[in-house]
């Protein structure tokens, strides 16, 4: 039986001027809307990301972008997951959870205690939403100003001080 082979992820911030990158938030709101109606898609576009309160992060595959997750500050305890993808070239190699453990990494350094995310539902986001769960996401409320609808959910980790 071979061993698995270790990929090293480079987790950098995110350049929003590279194509790459804008081509990948391109893909992230591409599909959110390919599952969503519009009027229920929160996914973050390049202009969005740029926003003072939000810092994006890339995952790095020698000189391909693999994907990519951004942090927004909610308030002065509460951080939210927002643009998590991952390119398709690059699915279950590890990179979702290596940008995920970066956030939430960056998150306790900001002395954050919540961590949450709005996400759609439905059978297109049970990758992510498993990712989550094993990291010890749990289901919450709406959080700031989200409504629940038929298309999200809400999900929340408790950070340790």
């Amino acid at each position: 039986m071979a061993s698995a082979e270790k990929i090293d992820i480079l987790i950098r911030e995110g350049d929003l001027t590279d194509p790459r990158v804008c081509e990948l938030v391109t893909l992230h709101l591409e599909g959110m809307h390919d599952n969503s109606p519009q009027e229920s898609v929160f996914a973050l576009g390049i202009s969005s990301l740029q926003h003072a309160d939000v810092t994006v992060w890339t995952a790095w595959l020698a000189d391909c972008v693999a994907g990519m997750g951004a942090l927004k500050q909610v308030d002065k305890l509460t951080g939210e997951i927002k643009s998590m993808r991952t390119y398709p070239d690059f699915l279950r190699m590890g990179v979702a959870a290596a940008v995920l453990e970066h956030i939430i990494g960056e998150a306790q350094s900001r002395s954050y205690e919540r961590l949450c995310l709005e996400t759609g539902s439905g059978e297109a986001f049970e990758p992510a939403l498993k990712l989550y769960r094993r990291r010890g996401f749990t289901a919450c409320d709406a959080f700031g100003d989200y409504e629940k609808s038929a298309f999200n959910q809400f999900m929340h980790l408790l950070l340790a001080q």
